[in-house]
Formats: structure tokens, C-alpha cells, sequence
């Protein structure tokens, strides 16, 4: 299970003119979500799911903080339970050009896993590179027209607020040694603004769109994605409930309380 799940969520991600007008729509916030099993093929051996995925979106005035956190337990068919825990924090340019991430993650008996480093691109629409200092000391080069997460994310609220229903962009978020993702995009018609009971109106009740975003890796020629993420997006960057498809099973994420975070006192 990749960390990206969490980012594409924060997907949830660069190269957008217009990208500091709509970061003062953005809304710092944290959230929490219940994970559940949504569907399962047979053939897949996957038959439960349980856990909680913690994000947190940050102001730091010069750029997006992400604290993205899930513990989840995969009950399967053939074999005992499978506990997949995994922690990512990050730090982002508000210009999408430096990014600065650190991610752990653990599946199970397996050894920890760490990957650590820090990523620059050349300008807009430039390329770049990627320095980890973990798991070993590597250096990578960003194509052109790579976005770093949370400018990903502006660029979907841009592009949904233009009635535009699809685009690719090449994602980093450093969570493989790969290098960056390719995430396909498509935006349905947009929702009014809602409320709902219980939920804070300030945070929840604004428009938004639905989308999907389906992950392949860079220059796959496969047309099937490793996995793919349904969501409803708000424009203030909250993401409510959504599904995790992963093609033999499908994990449901249930906004479970969403609050404010306070700016950095720009």
C-alpha cells in the first residue's frame, strides 16, 4: 500500500499560473477517517478491512505542511490478518517548486521501511531532482511538467472551477525510489454547497466537485492503473468520504470529524 494514497488525497497536488490566488482558498485543516472494506472480489482472498487514516493540511507561510498518518488491518481468506501502518510528513513550496517529505511505513512482520529526502524543480513547467538521504544516499531527475502533491491538488480545484473534466500530470511524492507517478484526473459536475448534520458548516458546507484519479506508473503502457481513488472534493481543498480501489478489493474512507488548524500567523 503506497503513502500516495494519502497524498493523492491530500490528494490530495503545480505548474498553475493562477496557483497563489487559489491558495488563499485553501483550508487548513485536520481529519479523520474510518477505513472499512467497501467491496472484494473472491479471487482477490481479502475479506476484511479496519482502520483510521489521520491528515492534516498546514500553513506554514512559505509553503503547505502535510501530516498524513493510517493504521489498517487487512483480514484475508488464506492467511492471518496483515497490519499495514504508515506515517508521511511533508513540507511544500506554496510556488510548487521545493518539496521536503519523510515517510515510514511498516506491513506486518517486515522490517520498517524509511525514505527520506527533499525535491526542487528548475521553474514552472520545468524539471528538477530528488535527493533521499534514506533508505541510502540517491539522486533522481524530474521530467518536465512533474507537480509536487499539494499543488496537484490546486491545480484539480482550478480546473474543476474552469468546468474542465480531465487531465494528466506527472506527480512526486516520495514515496518510492521510482521517482514520480502519472495520475490521470477526471472531474464530474459540480455539487452546490451543503450542509451536513453535525459537521462544521464553515469547513463542509462549500461546493465542490466529484472526481476519480487513477495512478500508473511513470510511462506505464499498461491501461490498467495500480489503483485508483473516488472522491468528492471541496474548493477549499477537504476531501468527505471516498473509495480506494485497488482492483481485487476496494477500501471505503468515512470522514469521520474534520476542524480547523490554525495558519502560522502570516
Amino acid at each position: 500500500m503506497r503513502a500516495a494514497v494519502g497524498a493523492a488525497i491530500a490528494v490530495c497536488l503545480a505548474l498553475v499560473p493562477s496557483a497563489p490566488v487559489l491558495a488563499g482558498a485553501i483550508a487548513p485543516h485536520r481529519a479523520l477517517y474510518d477505513l472499512s472494506l467497501a467491496s472484494a472480489r473472491a479471487s482477490g482472498g481479502v475479506v476484511g478491512v479496519q482502520g483510521r487514516m489521520f491528515f492534516e493540511w498546514g500553513d506554514a507561510c512559505d509553503g503547505w505542511t502535510v501530516q498524513q498518518r493510517y493504521r489498517m488491518r487487512l483480514s484475508q481468506a488464506q492467511d492471518d490478518e496483515v497490519e499495514i501502518v504508515s506515517s508521511l510528513a511533508s513540507w511544500e513550496s506554496k510556488d510548487g517548486l521545493r518539496y521536503r517529505f519523510a515517510l515510514k511505513k511498516k506491513r506486518g512482520d517486515d522490517p520498517e521501511e524509511e525514505v527520506r529526502g527533499s525535491a526542487r524543480l528548475d521553474g514552472q513547467g520545468r524539471g528538477g531532482r530528488v535527493r533521499f538521504t534514506r533508505p541510502e544516499e540517491t539522486r533522481l531527475d524530474l521530467p518536465r511538467g512533474t507537480a509536487f502533491p499539494s499543488a496537484h491538488t490546486i491545480e484539480v480545484i482550478r480546473r474543476a472551477e474552469a468546468k474542465e473534466h480531465f487531465f494528466n500530470r506527472r506527480v512526486f511524492d516520495g514515496s518510492e525510489l521510482e521517482g514520480p507517478i502519472d495520475v490521470a484526473t477526471f472531474i464530474a459536475t459540480p455539487r452546490p454547497a451543503r450542509g451536513e448534520p453535525g459537521r462544521p458548516k464553515g469547513l463542509l458546507d462549500r461546493p465542490g466537485w466529484k472526481a476519480r484519479l487513477a495512478f500508473f506508473p511513470s510511462g506505464s503502457k499498461d491501461p490498467l492503473p495500480d489503483y485508483e481513488i473516488g472522491l468528492e472534493l471541496l474548493d477549499n481543498g477537504i476531501s468527505s468520504d471516498m473509495l480506494i480501489d485497488y482492483g481485487d478489493f476496494t477500501v471505503r474512507a468515512k470522514l469521520t470529524e474534520v476542524e480547523p488548524v490554525r495558519g502560522g500567523g502570516c
